[in-house]
């Protein structure tokens, strides 16, 4: 029988290895929600960044804590840790199980939901269950509740305490190092490409030079080059010899020769006499 869970509440679990899933309705504008776990030691922080579990670090060192991932079911989408309560350190006492969606705010997420189950317990119905309820709506990461020793025995305790700067203010709250110099350094790198691209990009375009169009014959003449072309088709000797080309339509060029000093003109026929 699965025990319904209120706010602040708490339940002794009797499994050795429990499955937390956390379940939400998809929808139109609705976040990507992610799980995770936080590994607490004796003074309520973590003893290292391994302490953190989640997709970018989806196992714990000691084994004892898994990331098993997202999966699309019945009833929506789910995101699942996994954790070996009977083989977890003794330096650890308490494990919180958090939900986070990057950026956008948990009023915009229907029916979370955390599960417990009994993980030897193929397709068991769960063990407890507590519907989440932001306090705000305002909040970008959810405690969504805590497995805790009590001497020999596990218990699970339902939060519900949220965060309005995210999961990195989360984690940063409970010991984990953020470190900013891997965003530093991607931005430096994006503004260091804009850079570079800048002058190739507001480069003035060189004007464009003018393209030659070769001329086609006419009728299947050859042509000559447009500063010798004759005008309206008639050929142009001294153009066409001082060019050395054939003159337009397959005439022959004129005769550039210099005169025969001994030319005489014939005499002049008697219409050019006086009466």
């Amino acid at each position: 029988m699965t025990h319904a869970m209120l706010k602040g509440s708490n339940v002794p679990l009797e499994a050795a290895t429990v499955r937390a899933v956390l379940r939400w309705t998809p929808g139109q504008g609705v976040p990507d929600v992610d799980v995770s776990a936080l590994l607490l030691g004796l003074d309520g922080r973590v003893r290292s960044d391994e302490d953190f579990v989640f997709y970018n670090q989806p196992r714990h060192p000691s084994g004892k804590a898994r990331w098993l991932g997202k999966k699309r079911v019945a009833d929506g989408l789910t995101d699942t840790i996994q954790t070996d309560l009977a083989g977890v350190e003794a330096g650890v006492s308490r494990i919180l199980l958090v939900a986070s969606a990057e950026d956008v705010t948990f009023d915009r997420v229907q029916g979370l939901r955390i599960l417990l189950y009994d993980a030897a317990v193929t397709g068991g119905e769960p063990l407890i269950h507590f519907d989440i309820k932001p306090q705000t709506g305002r909040e970008t990461a959810l405690i969504c509740g805590e497995l805790y020793r009590r001497g020999e025995v596990w218990k699970f305790r339902a939060l519900g305490e949220g965060y309005s700067n995210g999961l990195k203010g989360l984690a940063t709250e409970f010991g984990i190092s953020v470190d900013e110099s891997e965003a530093a350094a991607e931005l430096g790198q994006a503004q260091s490409a804009a850079t570079v691209l800048a002058p190739e990009v507001s480069q003035p375009l060189p004007p464009e030079q003018p393209t030659a169009v070769p001329v086609q014959p006419t009728y299947g003449y050859p042509q000559q080059p447009p500063a010798t072309q004759p005008a309206y088709g008639y050929p142009q000797p001294a153009a066409a010899a001082a060019a050395g080309t054939q003159s337009g339509y397959g005439y022959p060029p004129a005769v550039t020769s210099a005169p025969d000093p001994d030319f005489r003109l014939p005499p002049q026929g008697p219409q050019f006499i006086r009466p």
